[in-house]
């Protein structure tokens, strides 16, 4: 059963991204002076008077964008009031009523929908008198609020909750089986991807590049399964970014990465891969973070090269993410786009499991034994003991004579043969390295005594000759 929509609505610059953040109890939608910064709807679950609702932000009403996007700004705006159970129209109080207020109120005069009425910005009482002026827009006197200091929240709760709709038992949303971050560069098609994966014109597709500004969550069901995917602002040079509101979307996208369980980082078919792709991966990289490649518009270049080719081509880019499986997709169409979201449950399921001790000990020490460390110091690095001790990601932790005794190339080496030998194989692993005789550090998993008492005991397999990563191609 969805849950009721209350839809934030009003001219620019009256503050509803302010609000908006406010009554969520989080910074969600981007804030900045520019007019007509929010232009897709971005909203949130939260609890208020008992009961689950869906808070929803939108662009501001009559605005000229900057880029064109008018008409697309104002069809999510009619999405949302025709979704919404109530609406709440925001003012600002230190204005005074303007044009773009009359349009506005007349606008929702057509719809029927219940309206709560709000002038914001009144942060000191001074401003109280100021309300009388709002009469004449035809909705009473307007509550008076402050999205900075948070007067009057409590009366706009109270007074949405009056116009919801009667408690029909709506249960609390979900809990989300999987968050997708959609990351990569401007204009690869990750809002057609968006769409095709929710069956819904939920974000803004455009040819203009950087049409997405704010990171979007977007929740859908699959399969009985509640799914966030989160669309992001195109990524690019630090250099080139235009503005605050580009600087602030970056931030945004890398956040993103970080509260996501897989990442989808998309590549246009069309183009090479530069060095923003190169900065994306390393971000991903560094928080460990499961991801997909994803080579969109590939229905545009299908003929001029296979899958194999173009899979090459981003393995010799990106050496480092060689087990990262790389999908190919047509967004337009929605080709691969469940069998992508099928193979993230995949990638996230295996990120979580748990591999044990005495089968990590076997399969370090069948490593160490094909391919000793080599000599650094003078010294022979030496391993005592593996066991995992966390998931997402999945974390090993080697007790050693000195993590100083082993270098990035052996330890890419471990982790390789680990990978064909565990679960892991297209997932990143942590390694955490300890010197014997360290005071804690991590913790060991249940059956660690029962390997530190026969790892040596039993034969060591040996290693079998290292396969590519990576394969998961499609044609599309």
């Amino acid at each position: 059963m969805a849950l009721p929509i209350i839809a934030v609505v009003g001219r620019p610059n009256v503050g509803k991204s302010s609000l908006f953040n406010r009554l969520a109890g989080r910074r969600i939608s981007i804030v900045d002076p520019t007019a007509g910064v929010t232009r897709d709807r971005v909203s949130t679950v939260l609890e208020a008077g008992g009961r689950f609702v869906e808070l929803m932000d939108t662009g501001g009403m009559g605005i000229a964008d900057s880029q064109n996007l008018t008409d697309d700004v104002e069809r999510q705006i009619n999405l949302a009031l025709d979704a919404a159970a109530v609406v709440v129209f925001l003012v600002d109080v230190r204005d005074g009523v303007m044009p773009l207020d009359q349009h506005v109120a007349e606008r929702l005069r057509g719809t029927a929908k219940p309206v709560v009425f709000a002038a914001n910005k009144a942060d000191d009482p001074k401003f109280d008198d100021f309300a009388a002026e709002f009469f004449q827009l035809g909705y009473g006197e307007p509550i008076l609020v402050s999205a900075n200091s948070g007067r009057g929240q409590e009366d706009l709760f109270a007074a949405v909750l009056a116009k919801l709709p009667p408690d029909s038992g709506e249960p609390a949303p979900a809990n989300v089986t999987l968050k997708l971050a959609i990351v990569g560069k401007r204009n690869v098609g990750k809002s057609t991807f968006i769409n095709a994966l929710t069956l819904a014109d939920r974000v803004i597709v455009s040819e203009t590049a950087g049409t997405t500004r704010d990171s979007v969550d977007v929740r859908f069901d699959r399969d009985g399964k509640s799914f966030l995917a989160i669309d992001t602002a195109g990524v690019r040079k630090k250099t080139k970014l235009a503005d605050s509101i580009e600087f602030y979307s970056l931030h945004r996208a890398e956040r993103s990465i970080r509260r996501a369980d897989v990442v989808l980082h998309f590549l246009d078919s069309r183009t090479r891969i530069g060095r923003v792709d190169k900065q994306l991966c390393e971000y991903v990289l560094t928080n460990h973070k499961p991801a997909i490649f994803v080579v969109n518009k590939w229905d545009l270049v299908k003929g001029e090269m296979n899958t194999a080719q173009m899979g090459d081509y981003v393995k010799k880019i990106f050496p480092m993410l060689d087990y990262v499986p790389i999908a190919f997709a047509t967004a337009t169409t929605g080709k691969n786009a469940y069998r992508i979201l099928n193979l993230a449950q995949e990638l996230h399921k295996a990120a979580g499991k748990r591999v044990t001790t005495g089968v990590l000990n076997r399969v370090v020490q069948a490593a160490v034994e094909a391919n000793p460390p080599p000599m650094r110091q003078n010294k022979q690095g030496r391993i005592y003991f593996a066991t995992q001790i966390a998931v997402n990601p999945p974390t090993i932790a080697l007790v050693t004579n000195g993590p100083d005794l082993f270098d990035n190339t052996y330890l890419r080496y471990l982790l390789g043969v680990v990978r064909e030998e565990t679960p892991f194989a297209e997932v990143p692993i942590k390694l955490v390295l300890r010197a014997k005789g360290e005071g804690g550090g991590f913790k060991e998993t249940e059956d660690a005594e029962e390997a530190k008492e026969t790892p040596r005991s039993r034969a060591a397999k040996p290693v079998k000759k290292r396969k590519k990563r990576g394969s998961t191609t499609w044609d599309v």
